[in-house]
């Protein structure tokens, strides 16, 4: 195949949730094909039937779809080169591995599970490295006709002596594999659904995918499939293995290092955009400094020129950081939106009575004074920092009285602040402030105790957005009531 456009491919197995591995792979793909004009295909690889998990391929399509990560080809748009779901092209597979098996380039093995275990373990206990051992690769005639009616497997017939395997990868340059360390792998299994190694090379030559950027991982299994290339005389595409993702301790990221499924981020309120830069970084850069881009930035800059061969460490720090940049740009209108869809999601979830429902208007007043605040759009979060502009009478964390004052000297400073609020025909911020530094000097109090003792009053709380702000949104009849209620605790 001659490329004369890009075509690149996210090939996942619906096997679980897609890990941000996973989706850093699709994000490549994705930016590489819309930085050159090219071709983003979306292929399900199903052909583990074993592992295949219900409901994993609508997950796939959610995550990619919150990602913003749209496919131009795929099972549910269609496409010149479908269908896009391995299971539905299995008698392909199976036609390749007779014709490969017809070439002498593959043969039939009928070892059953059991002999192979014991030819492992007796290969460990020789201290050799595991690998089949080739009996029915050279079976006669007579032989294979004994065995006629059995299960039996197709195994690639690899080279025994041959020239070192090159694969010159787009990443990491020239990598040469011995094929005397390469043993002779399955096709196509005994149920007749083929093996990753054949259904891979197959369908991205049926597909025309030019490039195949996909993870490190993988580039042990490349020799394979360029054998399989050169045995089909298929003309291969470009690979490109990109660098492993580390846990904060510089292991591979797994579950023990928190949430690796992309939805799971999704849920614990991080924004898509503050995630697609988030994983942009990792194992790619601009020049060493930016770490901030849009996503037309990202796809008029992306190269892989500039992936990196080193690993990237999962820096969930960095993440939060970069979640509350992204939140902090939001418009308040759209951060009014995800905080009313994280506070209707956490009351269906704890049954919470609103008093004060969240109507949109509202959050449009509550959302400045919380945005310097959030670092997710968690639902829990979200409900900690704003419930109590919400909620009918504030649940009060610890005693009305505030560190440092008694109930005689807390109660006199709230009296004081009902007699000015209801006095007060106008209750924005300014008046506010300018009316209570007044009151505290004129009742010998602190700004530091006034100021304190009203904020617990009013909030429930120690610590909140500026109070003025605070009170002037919740405004004069709340902040009255809440006033009056906290009196009635102190007598």
């Amino acid at each position: 195949m001659t490329i004369t456009n890009v075509r690149v491919r996210f090939a996942p197995s619906p096997t679980g949730d897609p890990h941000v591995g996973n989706i850093r792979s699709a994000l490549f793909n994705w930016l590489y094909a819309r930085h050159t004009g090219g071709t983003f295909v979306l292929r399900i690889e199903d052909t583990d039937q074993n592992r295949k998990v219900e409901g994993a391929v609508e997950t796939i399509y959610e995550s990619l779809n919150w990602m913003g990560l749209d496919w131009d080809e795929g099972p549910d748009v269609g496409g010149p080169f479908g269908p896009y779901v391995q299971s539905e092209r299995i008698p392909l597979y199976q036609d390749i591995a007779k014709k490969l098996e017809y070439r002498d380039n593959a043969y039939s093995c009928y070892c059953t599970a059991h002999e192979l275990a014991e030819t492992r373990k007796a290969q460990q206990q020789r201290g050799e490295t595991p690998r089949y051992d080739r009996r029915c690769r050279n079976l006669t005639e007579a032989e294979r006709e004994n065995k006629n009616g059995l299960p039996y497997v197709i195994r690639f017939k690899t080279p025994v002596q041959g020239p070192p395997v090159v694969v010159s990868d787009l990443i990491r340059g020239t990598v040469v594999f011995d094929p005397n360390l390469l043993d002779d792998f399955v096709l196509l299994k005994s149920d007749g659904y083929p093996t990753y190694h054949l259904a891979n090379v197959v369908d991205d030559h049926a597909m025309q995918i030019s490039h195949v950027l996909r993870a490190e991982e993988w580039l042990s299994s490349t020799p394979r499939h360029l054998l399989i290339y050169q045995a089909l005389e298929y003309e291969q595409p470009l690979f490109g293995h990109l660098p492993m993702i580390l846990g904060s301790d510089k292991s591979k990221l797994s579950k023990r290092h928190g949430a690796t499924a992309l939805l799971d981020y999704k849920h614990d309120g991080y924004l898509a955009e503050a995630m697609t830069n988030f994983l942009v970084l990792l194992g790619w850069s601009l020049d060493g400094t930016t770490e901030m881009f849009s996503r037309d930035q990202l796809i008029r800059q992306f190269s892989l020129e500039r992936v990196s061969k080193s690993p990237a460490v999962f820096d969930k720090e960095k993440l939060m950081w970069l979640n509350g940049v992204y939140i902090r740009g939001l418009s308040f209108q759209d951060l009014a939106e995800e905080m009313s869809t994280a506070l209707s999601t956490y009351i269906a979830d704890h049954s919470k009575p609103v008093k004060i429902e969240p109507t949109p208007e509202r959050l449009i007043d509550i959302a400045p004074l919380l945005q310097e605040r959030l670092q997710t759009l968690k639902p829990d979060e979200v409900w900690e920092r704003a419930s109590f502009f919400l909620v009918d009478l504030p649940d009060f964390e610890v005693s009305p009285v505030p560190k440092g004052m008694d109930n005689e000297s807390t109660f006199r400073a709230l009296a004081e602040s009902e007699k000015l609020v209801r006095s007060l025909t106008t209750f924005d911020k300014v008046t506010l402030e300018d009316a209570f530094r007044a009151l505290a000097e004129r009742v010998g109090l602190t700004t530091r105790d006034l100021f304190g003792s009203i904020r617990l009053a009013v909030t429930g709380r120690t610590a909140t957005p500026p109070l003025f702000d605070t009170l002037a949104v919740l405004g004069k009849d709340r902040v009255l009531t809440r006033l009056k209620f906290a009196l009635d605790l102190l007598t």
